[in-house]
């Protein structure tokens, strides 16, 4: 008489996973979920636009609109574009508008030079000095030099009320230097070495190969410059005493804070002044619009120019 065996049941599975099925945290919301984040959303856009809304609205509005309102306006009623004659007829906000674009534009030329060379030479290993320089630039994230020393190197060597003491000081930023240098090594090594091969030069290199490469990245690092040097006020608060030499930052600064009224020049004597709130918040418009306009042209390079510059540190 044989002995049976037990029978083993088959060993289970586990149920195989969709293809594509997603994480239970990646799952589309439901109606709440959905409900909640579009009210965040809409939320943070009101909080955005509502103020640049009545800022804008305030700066085309007659003296009787901003009676009417108490102030600020939020309701438009009739346009009074006073104001912005005002602005751009001559005299201080006009001579600030010129010397904001002279800064911005000079400033960011330098800076992209300087920043550029600075990357593209320590990009590479074996440079000389590669380590001692990267290091000396790296050590910048931890150790600030200070106001007073700021102060006194920029004094020292005659940059006081002059306007390369609102460039020169700025003219490296350590963030993009990293940035543009990460960018930088993540081109292939065997193409520059081929152009090597053939005879071409550094700059040539830098100039015909590795700059057509880098527009993304020249975009977004060029438009952080220029957002920083549009917006200087704390240098031009440190270093420049002439009035003549005030950027638009600066003036608005002493509009809105000290509260002093604008100069204009001699050709609207005897004419009556728009509202001195219309001008303070049209001078806040001409202050935002230029980077806001410019700011979707370079949207589309962020993604390319920063966070693929960012992967390699």
């Amino acid at each position: 008489m044989t002995a049976t065996l037990p029978t083993v049941p088959p060993a289970t599975r586990p149920p195989r996973r969709r293809r594509n099925a997603r994480p239970a945290w990646e799952e589309k919301p439901g109606v709440v979920g959905q409900t909640a984040k579009g009210g965040v959303l809409a939320v943070v856009v009101l909080a955005v636009l509502v103020p640049m809304w009545v800022v804008l609205v305030t700066s085309v509005s007659s003296q009787e609109t901003i009676n009417a309102a108490g102030g600020l306006v939020v309701v438009p009623r009739e346009i009074d574009l006073s104001a912005y004659r005002t602005i751009f007829s001559g005299g201080q906000i006009s001579q600030a508008l010129w010397i904001s674009t002279l800064v911005t534009g000079a400033g960011t030329a330098v800076s992209l030079v300087v920043t550029v060379l600075a990357a593209y030479g320590l990009a590479r290993p074996g440079t000389v000095g590669h380590r001692g320089l990267l290091f000396y630039f790296l050590l910048t994230f931890l150790v600030y030099p200070g106001l007073v020393p700021s102060y006194l190197v920029v004094t020292g060597i005659g940059l006081k009320d002059s306007l390369w003491a609102l460039i020169l000081p700025t003219a490296l930023n350590v963030f993009n230097f990293v940035v543009m240098r990460a960018f930088f090594q993540n081109i292939p090594g065997e193409l520059l070495d081929s152009a090597r091969v053939d005879g071409a030069g550094e700059f040539r290199i830098l100039w015909r190969i590795v700059l057509p490469l880098s527009k993304a990245v020249i975009a977004v690092v060029g438009l952080f410059y220029a957002v920083g040097y549009w917006n200087v006020w704390f240098n031009a608060l440190l270093y420049i005493d002439d009035n003549e030499k005030f950027p638009i930052q600066r003036v608005l600064q002493s509009f809105i804070l000290a509260g002093q009224t604008p100069q204009t020049s001699g050709a609207t004597v005897g004419v009556s002044m728009p509202p001195t709130l219309a001008i303070k918040m049209a001078v806040v418009v001409v202050t935002v619009a230029p980077i806001a306009l410019v700011y979707p042209f370079v949207q589309r390079h962020f993604t390319r120019g920063v966070i693929i510059g960012a992967i390699k540190g």
